[in-house]
């Protein structure tokens, strides 16, 4: 009796006749739980505390605010409030959103058969229905609906729970997770199984071999580059004693600049005294030159106002050759000045051009050393300042020492780098180091395991033996079971075709009791049409004896108004 029974109430689950063969298709579980929520009287007939399970308003606040912290630890744009309720839209969004995290798949048409499919395949304490999810916002609905919500909401935050334990665990220990995973299959008695983990974890540990080893290569490329570096550092001249020769160069430049400099700048003031001597001389003798000439014209007047005798000729003579003398010396001598003046401008030109390539080459320079300063030679200039075009002291020298400053800070980095790139090529070096060893410990622990493995196939082999054995015990077994399957089988089929008897004999009373409601409804419709046409026509009277009293009021009060005023 009790196999019947048992048989009886597994039938009730599979209503449609023999039990499909296991296991059955998702489409055709949703298919016979959808058969069954396609009345919606049954969702209106309950009361609307049975969704929180006689819970009060503050439960209801606690339930929404624990939804939105999901949504919103989720970022999610969706949000539940408690007053107004929501509207339908946010809370099939909602719905749809914890269905995602569940990772159930949901179609977006049909969601809501999805929803009650996946809440009765995990056995929801709330009942909720097709009907009831097309207006979920209505006051007998909400509460259910607001329950089933805080339902799934603490079931996808037990899955996240399980997941992130679940993935850490054979992240932690993969050769535990191999073992558990063999060891399940070769008690199944799933040898194929067991030679496909077995070759899988094999092939990941060659796989992490392989990696570990490249990774080890390649650090050991870069630390063979990092020690040529290092090398060619230590051998050939490094940045800073690079620098410091082109700054000794420079200095040296500078330094014959300054020299050189120097020497015209006290060559200038002797030169340009003998010039102004010069320059002196010349005014006196062209003074004197005039003096005589203008000697000579009163002489040449006076002699020609004068008598002339033979001794007053040779006289005169005389005087004649010694003028002519003195003019031929002073000639002589005016030419050799004009000589020494030559002289002066041919050197003054020399050195000025000399002045002007060394010039050219300090702005060469500067323009290297990337300084804003320019010579600018100047024929006219007087002093060193104006002829060279810049001061030296204010303009010059503040822009070296600047320079030789930024020098010195870039050394100082370039050494902070040299020192830095020492440790890396120690610490590359000493990671090298920690990766051979845990090479060896990875190779020590594939042998291992290889060991590990031909006792563990040793294992199974012997294991195989008993579950064959076991296996034809199952058999014969399960032909006992077949037996008395088709014995619950028949009396399933029976207990079917007494429940379509009384299904059908349900289907006329309710057919019957829809038709007397019909007729009553009709009835009390015709009666309420009655009513109405009493009660207009009671309120036509009620209006014109109204109208009528308001006309007799107003002709009394004129009448009485005309007697008061004597008319």
């Amino acid at each position: 009796m009790r196999g019947g029974a048992t048989g009886k109430r597994r039938t009730t689950v599979g209503f449609g006749g023999a039990p499909p063969p296991p296991p059955p298709s998702i489409e055709q579980q949703r298919h016979l739980f959808n058969s069954r929520d396609s009345d919606a009287s049954f969702a209106s007939s309950r009361p609307s505390s049975i969704g929180l399970g006689g819970r009060a308003s503050d439960d209801r606040s606690s339930m929404i605010r624990f939804i939105n912290a999901f949504l919103s630890s989720h970022n999610s744009l969706i949000s539940i409030r408690a007053n107004p309720v929501p509207s339908v839209k946010d809370i099939s969004e909602t719905l749809k959103f914890i269905l995602s995290k569940l990772d159930y798949p949901c179609d977006s048409i049909k969601w809501d058969e999805d929803l009650v499919f996946f809440l009765k395949s995990q056995k929801c304490p709330f009942k909720i229905t097709k009907s009831s999810l097309k207006a979920p916002n209505t006051p007998h609905n909400w509460p259910t609906v607001l329950a089933v919500v805080h339902w799934l909401v603490e079931l996808a935050r037990f899955h996240q729970h399980l997941s992130s334990n679940s993935t850490s665990e054979p992240e932690a220990n993969s050769m535990n997770f191999f073992a558990i995973q063999s060891f399940s299959h070769f008690i199944r008695g799933e040898d194929d199984k067991v030679n496909e983990l077995d070759s899988e974890f094999l092939g990941k540990l060659e796989a992490e071999k392989t990696s570990v080893a490249e990774t080890i290569s390649g650090c050991e490329k870069i630390s063979g580059e990092l020690e040529a570096k290092l090398e060619s550092l230590r051998k050939g001249p490094s940045k800073k004693e690079s620098l410091e020769k082109a700054k000794a160069d420079l200095e040296n430049d500078v330094n014959k600049f300054r020299t050189i400099i120097a020497e015209y700048t006290e060559k200038n003031p002797a030169l340009e005294k003998v010039v102004e001597e010069k320059d002196k001389e010349l005014k006196a003798k062209e003074e004197e030159r005039e003096r005589i000439s203008k000697e000579n014209k009163e002489l040449k007047k006076s002699v020609e106002l004068q008598n002339f005798s033979a001794r007053d000729v040779e006289r005169m003579r005389r005087e004649l050759q010694a003028v002519e003398r003195d003019v031929a010396e002073a000639e002589v001598a005016r030419d050799g000045w004009d000589l020494k003046a030559w002289e002066l401008n041919s050197q003054i030109g020399n050195q000025f051009h000399q002045i002007q390539t060394l010039s050219i080459d300090c702005n060469q320079a500067l323009r290297r050393l990337k300084i804003d300063i320019q010579f600018a030679v100047n024929e006219r200039g007087k002093t060193p300042a104006k002829v060279m075009g810049v001061d030296y002291k204010s303009v010059v020298k503040p822009a070296l020492c600047s320079l030789y400053d930024g020098i010195k800070g870039s050394l100082t980095e370039k050494m902070e780098e040299l020192v830095t790139l020492e440790h890396q090529v120690s610490e590359m070096a000493s990671k090298i180091k920690s990766k051979k060893s845990l090479l060896g410990s990875i190779q020590l622990q594939i042998n291992e395991l290889e060991e590990k493995m031909k006792l563990v196939k040793k294992e199974t082999q012997e294991l195989t033996t008993k579950c064959d054995l076991e296996a034809k015990t199952l058999v014969e077994s399960l032909k006992t079971e077949a037996s008395n399957l088709e014995v619950v089988e028949k009396e399933a089929a029976e207990f079917l075709k007494a429940s379509e008897v009384r299904l059908q004999e349900a289907e006329k009373q309710s057919e019957e009791e829809v038709q007397a409601c019909a007729a009553q409804l009709f009835a009390l419709i015709d009666s309420i049409s009655k009513q109405k046409e009493y009660m207009d026509l009671k309120i036509l009277e009620i209006k014109t004896g109204v109208a009528d009293t308001a006309s007799a009021v107003s002709e009394i009060y004129k009448a009485n108004f005309k007697k008061h005023l004597g008319i």
